[in-house]
Formats: C-alpha cells, structure tokens, sequence
C-alpha cells in the first residue's frame, strides 16, 4: 500500500471483532517496530505482549480503554539504555518508544488489523500487574485485533489543520 494512503486509512479501532490475531501478524508488528530508528540506534524499546486470557483480564482492569479487544500490546521503554542528550540530559526514550509505536501502529493497519494509541492508563497498577522493573517505563498501550463490523472512523479522524497552520519555513 501506499504510505499516504495507509496513513489517511488508519483509524482508531474501538470496536473489535472476537477473532484471535495470528502469530505471524504479531511477529510482523514485532518486527516493524524492532526496525524502527531510535537515538544512536540505543534501541531502548521493550514490548510487552499481552494476549494470554489471564493477561488481557489484568490489561481490562488498568484501563477502561482496552475497547475488548483480543491482544495488546504494551509499548515501553529502558531508561538504562536510552540515550540522554548531552545539553540537558533529556531522556529520549519516550521519543525512541513513540517511533516503534507509530511504526508498529501502521503495520496493524497494514494487516488488515486495527487499533488505537492508549496513553489512559495508571502506571503503578500497570507496573504491578505485570511486575514491571523500575527502569522500565510504560508509554501507550495498543489493544489490537480484527475490527468489527460495525467499526468505523471518529467523526473528527478526517479533520486536520492546514498545512499552512503547522508548517513553518526557515522562522516562526
């Protein structure tokens, strides 16, 4: 596809189908992020794979917004690993694990699959569900499956400023 076009295409899923994702669907959102570019190509990102019955119960209980959907997919980073910037010692890993989402997120569009960036979650209890390490830090959660039927874009997905409003050249 296209990558405009399989960007206009992506929407955020909130309704999803019962239909279990394929393993080799997962391994190639795995993969789409695994390729993403991250600072000094540190590649901090840690993605946690929810898709037990067990593990999609703790998913539903740190979140409202896991929408049923059969698979998650928790999108973190290390904060020993990521690189800081040497001017003010900004952690890039929130940046670093935003690319891998993004890429991850088009991927599942490419698959036919769907899902929505989730940032509406309470990390301590995150971090307690599934024992995450202190240096881990949690970013977005993707619920991830088949759209259902009845699925269908927000009334807003199509409406986007314009380019003169968010594009600069040369100055503010």
């Amino acid at each position: 596809m296209d990558f405009l076009e399989l960007a206009k295409d992506r929407y955020s899923v909130r309704k999803f189908s019962e239909r279990k994702v394929e393993q080799e669907k997962i391994d190639s959102i795995l993969e789409a992020g695994r390729l993403a570019p991250t600072a000094v190509n540190y590649q901090p990102q840690r993605i946690l794979v929810i898709s037990s019955d067990e593990s999609l119960d703790k998913f539903r209980d740190c979140t409202p917004y896991h929408f049923n959907a059969p698979l998650a997919l928790l999108v973190c980073y290390d904060s020993e690993v990521s690189w800081k910037r040497s001017f003010d010692n900004k952690d890039m890993g929130e940046v670093d694990a935003s690319i891998v989402a993004t890429q991850m997120m088009l991927e599942v569009t490419n698959l036919g699959l769907g899902s929505t960036w989730v940032g509406h979650f309470d990390p301590e209890k995150i971090r307690n569900a599934f024992k995450i390490p202190a240096n881990i830090v949690p970013v977005a959660l993707f619920p991830v499956g088949y759209p259902a039927e009845s699925s269908k874009p927000s009334p807003k997905h199509s409406s986007r400023l314009a380019i003169t409003e968010t594009v600069f050249m040369n100055s503010f």
